[in-house]
């Protein structure tokens, strides 16, 4: 499957009225002030500019340092035009659900529509306050799971900033020890068996979903495999890790996914597993992470 997504900006102006007078006369001049959005406003101005048609945003991309992580699209402003060339009959749908900010990176989750309904994260890194790089994972929507969970409902508060760098290192020992290293029975040490919501489409929420999920991989003799985290990213509550390894039938994929934590302990997940297509399939050369 081929995953398209994009990124953008919007800059806002306020005109500001001051006043001078002396015994003479008065005089009104205007002032026109920029409004500097942040990065995370900048990146979701930009996605929903897919489908609202804004102009403006396209400016907070670097067209002299815009590298492209999606496989499918060609590297610069280039692969973005051409990108929009071939819009989809009836355009693009593109709605951010969550958004977060961490130093220089912005990550999106979003609902989008084009070639069919999907799931998706981007994450962009800014320079000066414009986009240079993006990365991103994109799957088909697929019906609710067995908890009647979807890929995109719940938990949208940002809660907690000052733990940011506590619920890191958690969410990073998690995948290392549980997802990398198989340590199983460290589950509880991090997931609050008592209160864990699944967005999978596949799993259950709870340990129980979770374990049945597992042991149908094993009986079945498939793959559920991380080998390498590139990225750990969060804001407050919310952490992102993206991570490379094997799924299904071995095929080489990305994970990302995200967590919601409460009071130490991981509460809620949710996933986008994007296969990495061959190397001679690449319209670029920066490969997926």
């Amino acid at each position: 499957m081929k995953s398209i997504s994009f990124f953008s900006l919007l800059a806002i102006t306020v005109l500001l009225v001051s006043c001078n007078s002396n015994t003479d006369s008065a005089a009104e001049t205007e002032t026109e002030t920029k409004v500097e959005l942040t990065n995370k406003e900048k990146a979701v101005a930009l996605i929903e500019s897919l489908e609202n048609g804004a102009k403006e945003p396209i400016a907070y991309i670097n067209p002299d340092k815009y590298t492209q992580h999606n496989l499918a699209v060609a590297d610069g402003l280039a692969g973005f035009g051409e990108v929009v060339k071939n819009a989809p009959e009836g355009g693009f749908k593109a709605k951010v659900v969550r958004a977060f900010e961490d130093g220089e990176y912005v990550f999106l989750h979003t609902k989008y529509d084009f070639f069919g309904p999907k799931a998706g994260f981007d994450l962009f890194r800014f320079e000066e306050g414009r986009i240079v790089e993006h990365w991103d994972n994109l799957a088909e929507i697929a019906a609710p799971n067995p908890s009647g969970r979807t890929q995109l409902d719940g938990e949208t508060a940002v809660t907690d900033v000052d733990k940011t760098e506590a619920n890191k290192t958690i969410v990073k020992n998690f995948v290392d020890d549980v997802l990398v290293n198989g340590k199983g029975d460290k589950l509880v040490d991090y997931i609050n068996p008592e209160k864990y919501l699944q967005h999978n489409s596949g799993i259950a929420d709870g340990l129980d979903g979770l374990g049945a999920a597992l042991k149908y991989f094993a009986d079945n003799g498939l793959v559920l495999q991380y080998d390498t985290v590139h990225k750990v990213l969060g804001e407050g509550n919310f952490v992102l890790t993206v991570s490379e390894g094997k799924f299904g039938k071995g095929d080489h994929v990305a994970y990302y996914d995200l967590f919601r934590l409460e009071d130490g302990k991981i509460v809620e997940h949710w996933d986008i597993i994007q296969n990495i297509p061959a190397e001679s399939e690449w319209k670029n050369t920066n490969g997926k992470f």
